[in-house]
């Protein structure tokens, strides 16, 4: 019987952690059929990979291409570097659900990932985005996590105020809702208004429904500072309450007083492991975050989203508290927090530059010009923030537990999504990995980060079929240069593709072939549990 498609001589390093070997691998449709000697077998395609990696796609743990997705299907920034599966939705910032009465609120506290405003909100369930991405047309597979953020928005409005026993009930039903239209699982963002005020109570309701469906709760905690080990103690308190299998997400901490934190933290997470708890952890190869500038002010400064945050700055009094709790509290210094987009009338005085400079650059203090740059803007002034340590980093990345998601979005260069310098991770996570982790620096062995960047994942979401090469396994695949895999984006320059990935197949069909994107290639599926 003949194959569409025969990839012959490669290394096949086929996503279990199992030793690399030798063997070709043959697709008929949307499947892999033939795993090993392919040489007498007829093939409509044949692709010679001696000296190549053959490898399960990569399948995006934590992912933020909610909308921009809808922007350009292509996912540009994402196919090119290996990237066939991604969990979306993650850190509670969805633009769903999105009722009526509340949808402007919603689209607003999801403002960090809503990089294309042209992009219609025509949805208001998770049911109703699922079918408008998959009618779509996208390049690579997606599966939806709910994010808390909408539904808290949802249920009880931007208020800070707890959710009384009534608002619990319904947040939980609403999870539940969720999940039965498709959800992978449910995320939040305890950084972000309005779940930076949900009670134990509120967490407890969400893994509630997460654990009836055997789902994923994947958790932005509340801290990655000064009180990290707080805040990974809060979430595996939910897990322990309700049983839910738990996602701790980008797990790292900032600010050199806190360096050595991670290790305790995977200390408590072992320690729940070893309790029977389902408790994994996701990270990224770069030490630096990115998130709203906004993020920086105290929880009491955030009630009510952007327009609240707008007019609470125009008061003098407001910005002073500000700056004196930060100058009692901030954990990283301002040289460490640069620009990274930013509304255009600031674009020549700030962006790609550190609060420092960017205030010299307004005549202002650092401090305050923060506060300028974040009530100018509302929502539209981004951070890369560094201030990270590679020890915490390599601790996440040796753990049984880890597992890379790339805190990244699909964007392309050339268009609505390509503005500003965003973090180089949404153009070179998987590529870093490889390139500098693993041939340039030895930090993992080649199975192991292969597995942490697809197996593994696609275990966590319950992708059933993805993330490995294996007969009957769905045909997501990546034929890639060990010798020159490597990440191009950096810093001051991040809307650069990586070397060395030279094939990327989606459910059977290229969406790059030789280095160079198949434009016209929608394979991509909305993914269920399963």
């Amino acid at each position: 019987m003949e194959l569409d498609l025969a990839i012959t001589g490669a290394t096949l390093v086929d996503g279990t952690g199992a030793p690399a070997r030798r063997a070709d691998v043959g697709v008929r449709g949307d499947r892999v059929v033939a795993v090993g000697d392919l040489s007498g077998s007829a093939a409509r395609t044949r692709i010679a990979a001696d000296g190549k990696l053959l490898t399960p796609g990569f399948v995006d743990l934590h992912g933020h291409s909610d909308w921009t997705l809808l922007s350009d299907g292509r996912a540009r920034s994402k196919v090119h570097q290996g990237i066939t599966t991604e969990v979306t939705g993650n850190c509670g910032l969805t633009p769903f659900p999105a009722p009526a009465a509340v949808a402007a609120a919603v689209r607003s506290a999801a403002g960090i990932v809503d990089l294309d405003r042209s992009v219609p909100l025509a949805w208001d369930s998770t049911a109703g985005y699922r079918a408008t991405l998959a009618a779509s047309g996208i390049a690579l597979n997606a599966a939806v996590l709910t994010g808390h953020v909408a539904l808290r928005i949802a249920v009880g409005g931007a208020s800070a105020e707890p959710l009384d026993a009534a608002g619990i009930a319904r947040i939980e039903a609403e999870a539940e809702r969720a999940l039965a239209e498709g959800a992978v699982g449910i995320s939040t963002g305890l950084m972000y208004p309005p779940a930076i005020f949900a009670q134990p109570e509120e967490l407890a309701a969400l893994g509630r429904a997460v654990a009836r469906h055997d789902a994923l709760f994947a958790v932005h905690m509340r801290n990655y500072g000064d009180t990290l080990l707080e805040a990974v103690d809060e979430t595996l308190a939910v897990a322990r309450a309700t049983g839910c299998r738990l996602q701790v997400s980008h797990l790292a901490v900032a600010g050199r007083r806190n360096w050595g934190k991670v290790r305790q933290a995977l200390e408590r997470i072992d320690a729940a492991r070893a309790e029977g708890l389902d408790v994994g952890a996701d990270i990224y190869p770069y030490l630096a975050g990115s998130a709203n500038l906004s993020q920086l002010l105290p929880g009491w400064a955030q009630e009510g989203g952007s327009p609240a945050v707008t007019a609470r700055l125009a008061d003098p009094a407001v910005r002073a508290r500000v700056r004196e709790e930060w100058r009692a509290t901030l954990h990283l210094g301002w040289d460490e927090v640069f620009v990274s987009l930013v509304d255009a009338p600031l674009i020549p005085l700030v962006l790609g530059k550190s609060i420092v400079d960017a205030g010299a650059a307004m005549g202002l203090e650092p401090d305050a010009a923060c506060l300028e740059l974040i009530a100018r803007t509302e929502d539209r002034v981004q951070m890369v923030a560094f201030g990270r340590s590679e020890d915490d980093l390599r601790a996440v990345l040796e753990h049984p537990a880890g597992a890379i998601g790339s805190d990244g979005i699909a964007l392309d260069p050339d268009g609505p999504t390509g503005a500003g310098r965003p973090h180089p991770r949404s153009y070179g996570c998987y590529p870093r990995l490889l390139g500098r982790l693993v041939r340039e620096e030895g930090t993992l062995a080649l199975e192991r980060a292969v597995a942490m960047s697809t197996s593994i994942p696609a275990a966590r979401a319950r992708l059933a079929g993805r993330g490995v090469v294996a007969e009957g396994a769905f045909a997501d695949l990546v034929v890639l240069d060990p010798q020159t895999v490597r990440d191009e984006a950096t810093f001051e320059t991040p809307a650069r593709f990586p070397t060395g990935i030279e094939q990327v197949l989606v459910n059977g069909a290229f969406v790059l072939r030789d280095g160079v994107q198949v434009d016209a290639a929608r394979p991509g599926r909305v993914l269920d549990r399963g």
